[in-house]
């Protein structure tokens, strides 16, 4: 039987509540907030209905306080007084719903039907998500294999506290999507979900960027520019890539997530933030730090929650799955409909995926939209994946050359020119597109290119 906790001082009126409600539910008292704490503890009712006057400590303080402790049941507050002001205070504190004492016993029940109804609700949602987990689904994400099960289950229990998190996988893994679920199912969820991608964004904006800047703060500051910090307050801030971050932005951040506070540039005071953080990263942060490119205090500040998302190779089981969801989005998306043959379906689970289920994606877009019937065959697909192997590495002499190279920084300047080339001639040489398809914004691609000697053919 569904258990209600009655908190109020007055005897009689514990009486008149528990003749009202023990018909239909189990009532358990408290005279005070240190026997209702017991209860809580103890009992874990339905719904609390708490008297706003008690001795000591007062119905609204005992709220706030059990409502920072991570009590989330329903709550209706009971009061003798009639007026807007100690309404509006006890909802603000985070009471669900506010009686006047002298109520319709009707109406009292009703309520307290209708809080029920809510945890009712909330506990059959969380069973559908457990389920949808064991099916292979959370939310835009799929992966019914062991790997990425985990992986949900993890995600789902730290989605409901205010933990900082640090999603780490390769690139294309979706680390962005995981990052957004975790905020969906958060209480943070009414709120914002910002996202900046630190790789994205030149050094000389990044700080900007993050931190906002007071007009006049450099040339070209022509008005007041809030941050990210301060766009995702009361929401969730996402640093995609924040092992790209440069030293001196992750000092500032490092200042942030410690204090609370931010400063804009060209500013002389701080104010304060609330932002619950989840960071990504496709680098090994423990050899960025060795390498004294990040900071071992931001690391450890970052880390307090790890989701390790897999490769798809590591995750092959997977694939058949996200197919079927690929080409049930793209066919709505194209307007048209079309299977995949089972040899097309041995060739992708044959092939690497370097670029994990993003180059999945993107690999069945083309091909649903070159396929010329209705059935997507060997033929369809991109060359690589009819060949079996990613040509990442072929343009600077082939992978052989690169994992033969003695220097690393050698060694990652060939892989760089490769893929880069790869991408341009994929995206026809749109430096735009292709800047978007890569994660990089255009003008650090173009730097970039640059930096590499990598020029248009026939230039």
């Amino acid at each position: 039987m569904r258990t209600i906790l009655i908190v109020d001082d007055e005897a009689a009126a514990r009486y008149g509540l528990r003749r009202a409600l023990e018909s239909t539910y189990r009532v358990v008292e408290a005279d005070s907030t240190a026997a209702a704490r017991e209860l809580l503890a103890r009992e874990n009712p339905y719904v609390v209905l708490l008297d706003v006057v008690l001795p000591g400590e007062n119905g609204i303080s005992f709220l706030r306080a059990i409502r920072a402790e991570g009590f989330e049941k329903p709550i209706l507050m009971v009061s003798a007084l009639d007026t807007a002001k100690t309404a509006v205070e006890a909802l603000r504190a985070g009471a669900n719903d506010y009686i006047v004492k002298g109520f319709d016993i009707d109406e009292l029940r009703q309520r307290i039907a209708n809080l029920v109804r809510i945890v009712e609700l909330e506990a059959d949602n969380t069973r559908l998500r457990r389920q949808l987990i064991v099916e292979g689904e959370f939310g835009r994400m799929r992966g019914a294999s062991g790997l990425m099960r985990r992986v949900y289950e993890l995600a789902e229990r730290v989605a409901a506290t205010d933990t900082t998190v640090l999603i780490c996988g390769e690139s294309g893994t979706g680390k962005d999507l995981l990052a957004q679920e975790i905020h969906e199912r958060s209480p943070r969820a009414e709120k914002a979900f910002v996202a900046v991608n630190c790789a994205a964004l030149p050094e000389n904006l990044i700080e900007s960027e993050l931190f906002g800047y007071e007009k006049g703060a450099f040339t070209g500051a022509a008005q007041m520019k809030k941050g990210k910090f301060e766009l995702a307050s009361g929401g969730t801030l996402f640093l995609d890539e924040i092992g790209d971050m440069n030293p001196v932005t992750q000092a500032k951040v490092l200042r942030a997530l410690e204090s609370r506070k931010i400063e804009r540039l060209g500013g002389t005071h701080s104010i304060d933030v609330d932002v619950r953080v989840i960071s990504a990263t496709h680098r090994n942060l423990a050899e960025e730090i060795g390498a004294g490119r990040f900071r071992e205090d931001l690391y450890y500040r970052l880390r307090v929650v790890t989701l390790e998302l897999p490769s798809l190779r590591a995750r092959k089981e997977d694939v058949p799955l996200l197919v079927g969801a690929f080409l049930e989005q793209l066919g709505a998306r194209h307007n048209r409909t079309a299977r995949i043959s089972q040899e097309a379906s041995a060739a992708l689970l044959h092939y690497d995926w370097p670029g994990n289920v993003r180059e999945l994606r993107n690999a069945l877009e083309r091909s649903l939209v070159l396929c010329p019937g209705e059935t997507i065959g060997v033929e369809d697909l991109p060359e690589e994946i009819r060949r079996g192997h990613s040509p990442v590495g072929r343009a600077a002499g082939g992978s052989d050359e690169i994992l033969g190279e003695i220097d690393f920084r050698e060694a990652k300047r060939k892989f760089e020119v490769a893929f880069l080339k790869r991408k341009l001639t994929e995206y026809r040489w749109n430096v735009s597109r292709t800047a978007a398809s890569v994660g990089l914004h255009r003008q650090s691609l173009q730097e970039k290119l640059r930096e590499l000697g990598i020029e248009r053919p026939g230039k």
